[in-house]
């Protein structure tokens, strides 16, 4: 006869590994793979990490308050982007009150049709401000269906820049495909890979004719839509009105608000700020093994 206790240990044992469903059950993070992020209304959500892809380093604790900041890792300058709507400007004003402007040349209706037009006021305000000395960039809104649409647009806008040398223009030519909320909408339906080959090949193109190219993306897009991890040989612009730049990604300039006021500028605008890390100071010992390191690279 067995022993009680050894009896009903055997029982147990036999009911544990019969009974699969009742043995401890691993615990699934359901937020594995996922950031939390700013969702620009107030609400932080959780979205899949993009692989591959620089994280900002910018800290909400080095903005005081929207487009100041007081951290030390980075030269910030304070600009604008505008376009037709806000009509004539005073480019010599503008330019004692920001240290850059990022002009749209052109864009491409969003109907069916989709043609393709220059923004009335592109040609003056390159011009101005140029001239004003301030830091030029450009941008070209897009709602191109497909990658060889998006080059037909790099190449209109680029011939609008034939009389600019690309060295004059301090800041990149971007790409702002933008979602429409519209029936009529030619973009509707868009999936994030398709929208990412439109921006690669647009960006391409512009390289190609010797500027530098980026991409502008609100936090929706650049989230959801677009694949960073493929445009990483490019500047992002990222429009992200708030208290700090949130967005979770690395980005060269934060646009910051949309009812900013500068002036020389009848209207509202958009104001944004522009990040470059600042150069780190080498030891005097990582100097000279940075030196021999190049000698013998030069003398192999």
């Amino acid at each position: 006869m067995k022993k009680p206790l050894a009896a009903a240990a055997l029982a147990l044992a036999l009911l544990l590994s019969a009974c699969g469903a009742m043995a401890p059950q691993e615990i699934v993070d359901p937020y594995a793979g996922m950031v939390q992020v700013e969702s620009g209304y107030n609400l932080k959500i959780w979205v899949e990490e993009q692989e591959g892809v620089p994280v900002s380093e910018l800290s909400p604790e080095d903005f005081p308050a929207p487009g100041r900041y007081i951290g030390t890792d980075y030269d910030v300058t304070r600009g604008m982007d505008v376009s037709e709507h806000q009509g004539q400007i005073d480019w010599t004003a503008a330019a004692d009150d920001i240290d850059f402007v990022i002009i749209r040349v052109g864009y491409r209706g969003y109907g069916q049709a989709g043609v393709l037009k220059y923004d009335e006021r592109a040609l003056d305000n390159l011009r101005g401000a140029l001239d004003s000395g301030l830091d030029v960039g450009v941008y070209f809104f897009s709602q191109a269906t497909d990658p060889a649409e998006a080059e037909e647009e790099a190449a209109f806008l680029l011939e609008l820049l034939e009389p600019f040398a690309p060295e004059r223009f301090a800041l990149p030519v971007f790409y702002d495909w933008e979602t429409v909320e519209n029936d009529s909408a030619r973009t509707g339906g868009m999936d994030g890979e398709t929208v990412t080959d439109c921006a690669l090949a647009f960006c391409q193109k512009v390289t190609e004719a010797g500027y530098r190219a980026g991409v502008y993306a609100y936090r929706f897009l650049g989230y959801y839509c677009y694949e960073l991890a493929r445009l990483r040989d490019y500047a992002l612009w990222i429009g992200a009105v708030g208290d700090y730049p949130d967005f979770y990604y690395a980005h060269e300039i934060w646009q910051y608000s949309t009812v900013g006021s500068i002036h020389g500028v009848n209207t509202v605008v958009d104001l944004d700020l522009r990040f470059v890390k600042k150069q780190q100071e080498l030891s005097f010992q990582a100097a000279l093994n940075q030196a021999l390191e190049q000698a013998l690279e030069q003398s192999a």
